[in-house]
């Protein structure tokens, strides 16, 4: 019965990450950008040598030690609602692109931010209180049909 119960739970979870929505520009999670680094408050640009596939999309890192990190523990380096604009999923739900350079580390998680033409998400976000968007955005993107939010 308990082997049973765990098959049932890892397809559900395997159902439910394969249902995930990424923004992959350039066909790469966080614009290509080393995910790992984020939490050393670090944005670097990975490199195409050191890529590694997660829930049919793809990362670069900076170094093989940074691969190997996530390959270990993926769900803990990716970007919350997909890599999108946090901001923009807790305002409206809108799937908007980032700059890979405005980022936030909260809660041990990943939150990207769009920034540009004079616009800063990740300002507002802040000023307009993070912790309420964040539970808005959480919403939001249930209701766009995602389902990833570790």
């Amino acid at each position: 019965m308990k082997k049973r119960v765990l098959i049932i739970c890892l397809f559900v979870v395997t159902f439910f990450y394969a249902q995930q929505d990424y923004n992959t520009k350039n066909g790469l999670v966080a614009n290509g950008y080393d995910v790992t680094e984020y939490f050393n408050n670090k944005a670097i640009k990975g490199d195409p040598n050191f890529t590694s596939s997660y829930n049919g999309v793809s990362y670069q890192f900076i170094t093989a030690a940074n691969k190997e990190k996530f390959d270990k523990n993926p769900i803990k380096y990716i970007p919350q609602y997909g890599g999108y604009c946090a901001y923009a999923i807790g305002i409206n739900g809108e799937k908007v692109s980032i700059n890979p350079k405005t980022f936030e580390i909260r809660d041990g998680k990943l939150y990207l931010f769009y920034n540009s033409w004079g616009i800063n998400t990740l300002k507002k976000w802040k000023q307009e209180g993070a912790e309420d968007l964040q539970e808005k955005a959480d919403k939001n993107w249930a209701k766009l049909g995602s389902t990833l939010k570790h």
